[in-house]
């Protein structure tokens, strides 16, 4: 039976993105091979970190929560295999969303895609093309003209999002708002579970 390292897995809203509000169950696996700075999960890089649960643990925790959305994140979750947790998730009529960097092969079957790929560790080609929403987090004027590399690789359908990165939020809100108003295609995502002071 397929077992997974998580770091931690709850309840609470999606703060992020083009599903920001939504009640979201989610699944936060440990180990990355990404390692951002600004992390705000650091405790999440090492695999040794996370307590092994099984998928029937998975699917009980989640269908007591009586969420209907499941968010995969981590940590770098495209190191484990997700096809057996996603196809247990979807048998329970459960959506299921992927948060990933990008940096390895897709596994498991998604409702939804959300890629953040990271400067420093360039995503998978291949991933790009499935991704139904794009997040750049924007940490220096740098990332603007990296963002728009990405999105040159994403389909005509994919939503395009600017995060300001936390620390950095009022430093950068000022030229991400001054971007988006010169290049409408894109949108801006706020980490608003933090405004919020959720997990």
């Amino acid at each position: 039976m397929e077992q997974y390292k998580v770091m931690e897995a709850f309840y609470s809203i999606q703060g992020e993105g083009y599903h920001t509000g939504k009640p979201a169950f989610f699944i936060r696996l440990a180990g990355c091979n990404v390692g951002c700075s600004w992390c705000d999960v650091k405790e999440s890089w090492e695999a040794d970190h996370g307590k092994l649960y099984t998928v029937v643990k998975l699917v009980d925790l989640v269908t007591k929560s009586k969420a209907n959305l499941v968010v995969v994140t981590g940590g770098e979750p495209t190191l484990y295999n997700l096809e057996p947790l996603t196809a247990a998730l979807q048998q329970q009529n459960i959506k299921t969303h992927l948060e990933t960097a990008g940096t390895n092969p897709l596994t498991g079957t998604w409702d939804w895609i959300c890629l953040s790929p990271k400067k420093f560790k360039q995503p998978l080609q291949a991933n790009l093309a499935l991704a139904h929403e794009l997040k750049i987090v924007v940490v220096n004027a740098s990332d603007f003209a990296w963002g728009e590399q990405q999105a040159a690789a994403v389909s005509a359908e994919c939503c395009l999002y600017l995060q300001p990165e936390w620390s950095k939020a009022n430093k950068m809100m000022e030229a991400i708002y001054t971007y988006v108003k010169d290049f409408p295609k894109w949108r801006i995502s706020l980490q608003t579970h933090k405004f919020m002071n959720v997990p």
